[in-house]
């Protein structure tokens, strides 16, 4: 003898979202969402104080070494910051030739570091402007977290 399967079904489901999971709490919710954003804030702030140190050192050292662990660092400082809800600062604007063209702050970092590495392949140019490109770059990653 059959039981009701369909009222047992429907009671079973009753509760229960399109993925088969109970609905959380707007409350609770938010309170993750908050945490989760609380931590990815101190991870960048990590990846921050750690980029000023590597900086630092590349600067005194002017090695390779330095200079590509410095790149790393904030290659993944501009992924942390993008694949965690950061927004990217655009802009958008016109070539010469009337296409319309969108400006990244994620490029602009990328010029600086190209540059910041020629002028340590070179060593031609003084310290201060390398601790000047630095602190561009890391003024660029500030922008890019606020």
């Amino acid at each position: 003898m059959k039981i009701n399967q369909e009222v047992r079904n429907k009671i079973e489901k009753r509760g229960l979202d399109q993925k088969g999971y109970m609905p959380a709490s707007k409350a609770f919710r938010n309170a993750l969402q908050k945490q989760n954003h609380k931590l990815h804030i101190e991870q960048l702030n990590r990846l921050m104080a750690e980029l000023e140190t590597v900086g630092s050192r590349a600067d005194k050292s002017r090695n390779f070494q330095d200079l590509a662990k410095f790149k790393s660092l904030v290659k993944r400082f501009i992924r942390e910051a993008v694949q965690n809800g950061m927004n990217l600062k655009e802009t958008s604007g016109w070539d010469f030739n009337g296409n319309s063209r969108t400006l990244r702050v994620v490029e602009q970092i990328d010029q600086q570091l190209i540059e910041l590495t020629n002028q340590i392949v070179s060593k031609e140019t003084e310290s201060i402007d390398v601790l000047a490109e630095i602190g561009e770059i890391k003024g660029l990653l500030i922008n890019l977290y606020t």
